[in-house]
């Protein structure tokens, strides 16, 4: 799994304490783009869906674009702007106009949308992105861990081998039984200061863990239970 740690961490020298890790910078607050250009590995620019849902805000996807075409290059790659609690025609009229080569780009499915949605998007793009959203919203629960199951069930039913499956805001799942490809969140530029533990000290415990490498259906899994 290759671990995307959230930004912005403060203070500056903090953030510099993890250089040579992967970063995920968003849309929403891009202070932290250039230090992690330089000192990163790699970036996942996240297109701050979810941080103008929980604001109330609309997304400027006018200027998302102008980012994404400035910045935007492999081995970097860009979220394709999503509805959060939207509906299947929703999530295709925003991405309807996405200009940027498919190989640079990510959709969002969401957990609380049909799993066919889920295999459309995955036979379109090499990387597909699980949005906890809905009656699925709290990461961890039964239920979400439920339609993990289901969605890791079905992929894996259908395909040979899996596709990169990137989960949002799941670092904490990154031990876990899902075959994740690569996961972020912003538990080190949330926590590190309370904690008073270097990020780097705390991005080398995440990194350092790893999910199945491999689909393994749980016995209790009933697929006929639709969201």
């Amino acid at each position: 799994m290759i671990h995307y740690h959230g930004t912005p961490i403060t203070p500056r020298a903090k953030l510099l304490e993890m250089k040579g890790r992967h970063f995920c910078v968003s849309f929403a607050d891009p202070r932290d783009l250039e230090t992690c250009l330089q000192i990163g590995q790699s970036l996942m620019m996240d297109n701050g869906a979810f941080t103008a849902y929980t604001k109330g805000k609309p997304m400027n996807k006018v200027g998302l674009y102008e980012w994404c075409e400035e910045y935007l290059c492999n081995p970097n790659w860009a979220v394709i702007p999503d509805v959060i609690g939207g509906s299947v025609e929703d999530q295709r009229k925003y991405m309807s106009d996405w200009p940027f080569p498919k190989e640079l780009s990510a959709p969002v499915w969401h957990l609380n949308l049909p799993l066919d949605w889920l295999l459309e998007l995955t036979d379109t793009y090499g990387k597909v992105c699980i949005g906890s959203s809905g009656e699925f919203w709290q990461i961890g629960t039964r239920k979400w861990e439920q339609r993990m199951d289901q969605a890791f069930e079905i992929l894996s039913k259908t395909r040979k081998y899996l596709p990169w499956i990137h989960g949002m805001r799941m670092l904490g799942q990154s031990d876990g039984r899902w075959p994740l490809a690569s996961a972020d969140s912003s538990n080190i530029a949330r926590h590190h200061a309370e904690l008073k533990i270097s990020p780097d000290v705390m991005a080398q415990r995440i990194d350092a863990t790893q999910p199945e490498r491999k689909w393994k259906p749980t016995p209790q899994l009933n697929l006929l239970e639709e969201a």
